[in-house]
Formats: C-alpha cells, sequence, structure tokens
C-alpha cells in the first residue's frame, strides 16, 4: 500500500489537474489549508474516511490515489466524475459499469478465478495484454493490486449505505434500506463483492486491520439504524446483545450473496435485495417463539 508520502503526491496531481489550489480543497473538505499542506508533503497520515472525501472532491478514486495512478489530465473516468456529485444527487439503486483501468480489471477477474495467491503478475498482465514491467510500472506489486480492489470495493459500500440512509424518515426503514444497499451491491458488483468476503486472509497486517476498520464502521451504521428503530418502538428485540447479535446476522446474510447468487437465476437483484430487507425487518419485528429447552450441561463442564 502507499505511504503518506506517496498518497500526499497523489492528491496533489489530482487537484493540480482539477485546477484546484490547497486553499480550494481545504475548503471542500473543511480543514485548514496547513493540514491539506500536510497531507500533500506526507507529513501526516491520511485516514479511510479522509482519503474517500479527498478522493470525491478530486474526482477519482481511493485506489487511484493508493495505487499512485491519478491522472494528470482533467479527464477522468465517468464512474469517477459520478461519484463526486454530492450525496443527495447520487443514485444508489443505480449501477453503471466501473470504468476501471485495464490491470485492475484483469486482477478483479484473475482473482475471482483463481485467487489471490493462484494468481500471479504475469497472468495478470497477459489477461491486461500489457508486459509485466508495464503492470509494475502502475502497480508495484500484487498487494497494491489487492488494496486498490478492496478499497475501491469499501468506498462504494460506504457512500452507497450513506445515501441509502439519508432517504429514511424512521430507524425501521433506514435499517430496510441500509439492507437494500448492501444487498444490491453484493449482487451488482458480485466480483467486488466476492473478493472482500474471501481475500481478506491475504491481506498484510496493516492493509487487513484498515479495511477491516472501515467493514466495522458500515456494521456499526447497521447497529445504530437497528438502535434507533428499537428507541421508536418499532422492533421486538430489546435486548442490546440479542440487537448486535442480529445486525451481524443480517451483515453476514447480505456478505454472502455472491456465494450463490446468479445473474441469469430466476430473481433479479432488486428483487432479491427487497427480499432481504424484508427477512431483515421480519428478524427484527416478529415476535420470536420459544427455543427448545437447553440440555443439561455435560458433567465435566464441556458444551
Amino acid at each position: 500500500m502507499a505511504g503518506a508520502s506517496e498518497c500526499g503526491t497523489a492528491i496533489r496531481t489530482a487537484r493540480q489537474a482539477q485546477g484546484l489550489t490547497v486553499r480550494d480543497l481545504a475548503q471542500s473538505l473543511r480543514v485548514s489549508p496547513a493540514t491539506v499542506s500536510a497531507i500533500e508533503n506526507g507529513k501526516t497520515g491520511i485516514s479511510v474516511s479522509r482519503l474517500q472525501e479527498c478522493a470525491e472532491a478530486l474526482g477519482v478514486t481511493p485506489a487511484q490515489i493508493l495505487a499512485g495512478t491519478v491522472p494528470a489530465a482533467a479527464t477522468r473516468p465517468t464512474h469517477a466524475r459520478a461519484e463526486a456529485a454530492e450525496p443527495g444527487q447520487r443514485d444508489w439503486r443505480r449501477f453503471p459499469p466501473l470504468a476501471l483501468d485495464g490491470v485492475l480489471a484483469a486482477a478483479i477477474d484473475a482473482f475471482v478465478e483463481t485467487g489471490y495467491h493462484g494468481s500471479s503478475m504475469r497472468d495478470i498482465s497477459a489477461r491486461a495484454g500489457m508486459s509485466v514491467p508495464g503492470i509494475y510500472h502502475h502497480y508495484p506489486d500484487k498487494q497494491t493490486l489487492l488494496v486498490a480492489i478492496l478499497d475501491l470495493t469499501m468506498s462504494e459500500l460506504h457512500w452507497r449505505v450513506a445515501a441509502a440512509r439519508a432517504d429514511a424518515a424512521t430507524g425501521l426503514q433506514e435499517v430496510r434500506l441500509v439492507v437494500e444497499a448492501l444487498a444490491l451491491f453484493h449482487t451488482h458488483r458480485q466480483k467486488l463483492a466476492f473478493i472482500g468476503a474471501s481475500e481478506m486472509r491475504s491481506l498484510t497486517a496493516m492493509n487487513r486491520q484498515r479495511i477491516a476498520d472501515s467493514r466495522n464502521q458500515l456494521q456499526h451504521t447497521l447497529d445504530a439504524a437497528i438502535d434507533r428503530a428499537a428507541r421508536e418502538s418499532d422492533v421486538e428485540v430489546a435486548d442490546v446483545l440479542d440487537r448486535r447479535i442480529a445486525g451481524r446476522a443480517i451483515t453476514t446474510m447480505c456478505t454472502s450473496l455472491p456465494q450463490w447468487f446468479n445473474a441469469d437465476g430466476p430473481a433479479t437483484p432488486e428483487e432479491t435485495a427487497r427480499s432481504y430487507a424484508d427477512f431483515a425487518v421480519a428478524l427484527l419485528t416478529e415476535p420470536r417463539s420459544p427455543g427448545l429447552a437447553s440440555p443439561p450441561p455435560a458433567p465435566d463442564g464441556r458444551m
């Protein structure tokens, strides 16, 4: 993964390509110009949320900043322009094709088909129609490719979930829309979601922790929606621990979608997402039937 210095250089390149001053970017990020200068000069680290804010303000993706592939020209992919719009202008239910660079698209296909460890840079270069040295010019190693893919995944998930929440008038509706957004992503962006679910183990410790923190933020968002619904007395699950278990069951239900969903099957992503939202609401609102009595503990205390 790129360090603070490399990220700062990429942010400066993107800012200059947009014709923005340090003060312009600072106003967009709601920070001081000194903070922007410190970021660009690599004198301060950059959090996941700040990375996403910079990418949105500059019309690029977090993956481009991390990989150092920010275009110096003013032109940029269509999807990057769309994601740079204000949250209220985004349609979180629409999934236009991603305008990925050829190397990243090839890496995604390779990681889905043969896994991270089963893919080589030579294999990826062949898929991309490039030489191996040509790939190393843009991505110094395979880990950088995986990080770029997962950062792209998390960035899109965060803005879609945030936009979905903004449409909710009640806590229960917020739960429904968050689940719908998660399910739509895991069906429409099935390859990205599959890699996100299967290759966390392939990240270095530092990268794994950063991506895990980002995933935890999404879980906390769903937990907060469930808590809001509980405060509004719209859910039956009163116990906090039970609510947390329910939240993780709902999340797992969504993250497992790439394992079985078939785009050519009988249900569309939209139909599946609505069903999953119904399942989530039912889990939280329908009275639970009494369970079977627990068996007596074993004499030696084992379960």
